[in-house]
Formats: C-alpha cells, structure tokens, sequence
C-alpha cells in the first residue's frame, strides 16, 4: 500500500535502518543545513531533528538522499514501471465488442483508482489560522549558506491551476520569508506555475496560491517530476503511488490541497507587488543573484496539531536532489521512448545538475538521426532548458562516463559532429550563460558516422576479443593463480 503520510514514510524509513533522530538542540539558522550537506555529501542517513531552536516543529532532511530510499518512497526498485503506466493509458483504446469491453473493466478499474478522492476533513485541518493568528515565521524555515539574503522554504509544493482549463499543477520553487505575511515566490518563467501567473496578470488579477509543506513521498516527487503539459498534477500522483490522493478544498482560497499534508501555507501572489530576491546559494554550487520576483501574502494556514517540516538544502552536487533527478530520469525514459522510439536509453549525470548536461544512446538507422534526436528532445518541455547533448550508439553505456568519453573522442570530429545553437532558453539558475534565461546549446553527435555524413575512410573495426579465445580463458580461469 502507498503512504498515505509523510509520518508513515518516516516510520518505513526507521525500520530499514535508513533514519537518524538528533536529539540535541539545533539552529535553522546555517546550523542544520550544515549538518545536511555533510550526511549527503557523506551518503548519510535521513534525519529527524526533533530539538530545533525556536520552534516546536520538527524538522525533516535527507529524507530523499539516497536510492534506496527512494525505492522505499515510491514502492519501487523500477522507475521506469511510473512512465510505462503513463505510456499505457496514451495508447489505451476502448475495444469492440461486448467480451472485449469486460475484459477491459479490471483495466479500467485500475485506471479510475488513480484519479484524486474528495473528503471534506483530514489531518491537516486539525489546526486552522487565519487572519493575524496565521504567521510565515511559526515554521522553522532554514537559512543555508552565510551569504543568503535570509531564509527560504526550500521543499514547498506550490499549489496553482491554470486559469482557463482549472488543470492543477503544483511544483517546488524557492520561497524567500520577508515577514510573518509575505514572502518572494522565485518563479522560473519556464515553469509552469510562472505561465498561471503570468495569464493571471494579463488579467490584471492576483493568482492564488497554497504551498503544502510535506506530504506523501509520491506527492513530493510529482511536484518536482515534470510531467507531460495538460496533465493534472494530482493525477500523476496517483499514477505514481497507484492509488488517488485524498484531497481537501483550502479555506481562503479556492484550491486543492492533500488531506494529510502537514503544513498549508494559503495565499495569493500579486503582481503589483514585486521585491528583489536573493542572491542565494543554489544547486549549481553558486550563489544566484537577487532578481525581481511577485510578493506572496498569506491569508491562513491549515497544519497538523504537531507537523513535521520537510526540508532540503542546495549546493554543489551530489545533494539530495541528484537522487531525485536520477528517479526522473529513469521514469521519464519510457515517455521519451514513446515519442523517439529510437532511444534505447538516457543520463543526466548529478554532477551536471541535471540540466547542464543530458546523454542519450540510440539504435542509429540513418544518417543524421543523431541532430534528428537532439533537436526533438530540445523540444520537449522541460528538456529544452538542457545545456549539452551527447548522441552516442547502442553499444555505449550512457552510465558510464568513462565509455562515454570513449564515444565522443573515437567517434566525433569536433568540426563535423558538433553542434551549437545560439539565443535558445537555458535554465534561470545557469551562471555561466551571457543573459538570465537565454544562452546557446551545444550538440556533440558521437554515434559511428557513415559515408553520407561525411566520413569517406574506410571504417574501422572494433578490436575485440574472439569468442573462441574468451571461452578458453573463462575455462582455464582457476589454473591461472592456483599455483599449479
């Protein structure tokens, strides 16, 4: 059964060892974020601070750092089993016949268990505030690295929907506090939750906003998972977990909102109002400059009588959300797949912060594929913030940095085989882009290259070894080093 809370991920991830409670009192200032970074760089454990200063919460990290408990999370060891459900409803087709049409109601049962359910009470409306009893700062937001402009909630599920279609999205974004009611809404202008707003300003209206701090893991990673454009958030949790998510409306705004959430922060996001973020220390390993973003203002919150504050902390890589980013990755594959069947599989190392650099292999079939696959995935929503692409062959492991190394400088003739395209969107946070948002891409086409594609040697053979030979050694193996 999927979790229902992110209480019960907790009590799964002490029973497999995976969970470490810090009794000692801690500070949200620097101090716990401190801590973090070490237990991830270090491949530590998630960890429960159950003393922290200034604050009754306690206060959740790693809780995602490592694959395994992502495999917890999520109820999988196979990731890509998220994006082939996907896939599987895009094809489904309903069939003829009466016996057909039975055979297809387990199906369609399955399928009906993913959409969200609707209760009027849960959990997180345990403890309602409104009005001036509601505060920003009754929560235990961190402060990370000495040079941050303060203090921003860093895992906040950020609740809008779009203002024609009602289709609800949620996604994380940085959330810096100002004071007890407002705080700065970091909203990437390729994200999805910045187009909401962006059609509500033409308006001239506010858009309202809810920010759900902690939920069930699947929750979670949907809210960072970029999935497919007209695709209710909510639904893809559902796919994900397998099982819909119990909602409940908001009481200041009219959104949905998990019924076992622990924090809701509800709200609206002006666009009158506009204040200069930053500068803060980000995943890229440097600190982003401020920038002018819209002022959120709180109007309540719903909580728990005793809610656990999930949080996460950015830097250099490799850090918690590498872990995630990997999740993505495997099960975004079979979507890719589904539009460029020619991809047999795709990387994005950590170390790149997953939109600097993306590697795929394909099954070549003729000349220029290669160019035909990165132009494609360049069109993909959020793949088009990717920096570099590197095409290689289906006998290349894209996991492998070193066969891939191998790939590009056997495989690629710089002038022939790379590509750069200029004033193409790139990522908000990328520091080395000449403008914010918009830079070049850089293709790199390592797959073995053909006559039509300019390569007039004769090709060369791969020098492997025999089978014949292989076999030989395989049998003679123990003689080797036995003494005899």
């Amino acid at each position: 059964m999927p979790f229902e809370s992110l209480g019960e991920y907790i009590e799964a991830l002490e029973q497999a060892g995976q969970l470490k409670r810090v009794k000692a009192k801690v500070s949200p200032n620097l101090e716990i974020a401190e801590i973090m970074r070490r237990l991830m760089y270090s491949d530590g454990p998630a960890v429960l601070f159950e003393n922290v200063e200034g604050s009754s919460m306690q206060v959740l990290g790693n809780a995602f750092g490592n694959m395994k408990r992502l495999e917890i999370a999520l109820e999988t060891q196979d990731f890509t089993e998220i994006g082939r459900r996907i896939t599987e409803l895009t094809k489904m087709k309903m069939p003829s016949g009466m016996l057909n049409k039975l055979k297809m109601l387990p199906k369609l049962s399955e399928i009906s268990e993913y959409g969200p359910k609707y209760v009027d009470n849960g959990p997180v409306n345990e403890v309602v505030e409104t009005d001036n009893k509601a505060s920003l700062n009754s929560m235990p937001v961190l402060k990370s690295f000495a040079g941050d402009a303060g203090r921003f909630i860093t895992f906040g599920l950020t609740v809008t929907k779009h203002p024609e279609t009602e289709i609800r999205n949620f996604g994380v974004y940085r959330i810096q506090i100002i004071d007890d009611r407002h705080a700065i809404m970091h909203w990437q202008t390729h994200k999805r939750g910045a187009q909401h707003y962006k059609m509500m300003k033409e308006q001239g209206k506010k858009i309202e906003v809810a920010i759900v701090v902690g939920a069930d893991p699947a929750t979670v990673f949907s809210a960072v998972a970029p999935v497919p454009e007209g695709m209710d958030k909510y639904l893809f949790s559902g796919i994900t977990r397998k099982k819909g998510v119990k909602l409940v409306k908001c009481r200041t705004v009219d959104l949905d909102v998990p019924a076992n959430a622990e924090i809701v922060l509800e709200g609206y996001v002006d666009p009158n109002d506009i204040r200069m973020e930053g500068p803060f220390g980000d995943h890229t390993g440097y600190y982003t400059p401020a920038e002018p973003f819209p002022t959120f203002t709180l109007t309540g919150i719903m909580r728990r009588s005793r809610p656990i504050y999930l949080t996460t902390v950015v830097g250099k890589p490799i850090l918690e959300d590498a872990f995630i980013g990997k999740v993505i990755e495997r099960s975004f594959l079979p979507l890719i797949q589904m539009f460029h069947p020619e991809v047999v599989d795709f990387a994005m190392p950590a170390a790149g912060w997953f939109q600097g650099l993306a590697i795929m292999s394909i099954k070549k079939q003729y000349p220029g594929q290669a160019k035909k696959v990165m132009m494609g995935l360049w069109g993909m929503g959020q793949l088009a913030l990717t920096k570099m692409f590197i095409v290689v062959d289906s006998d290349i492991n894209v996991h492998d940095m070193n066969d891939v190394i191998w790939a590009v400088t056997t495989r690629a003739d710089p002038a022939r085989d790379t590509i750069i395209i200029n004033n193409t969107p790139t990522d908000t946070l990328d520091p080395a882009s000449p403008l914010v948002n918009l830079g070049s891409k850089l293709g790199i086409d390592a797959t073995t290259k053909w006559k039509e594609e300019g390569y007039m040697r004769e090709i060369q053979e791969l020098a492997v070894v025999d089978e014949e030979t292989k076999a030989l050694v395989d049998r003679k193996w123990p003689e080797y080093f036995n003494g005899t």
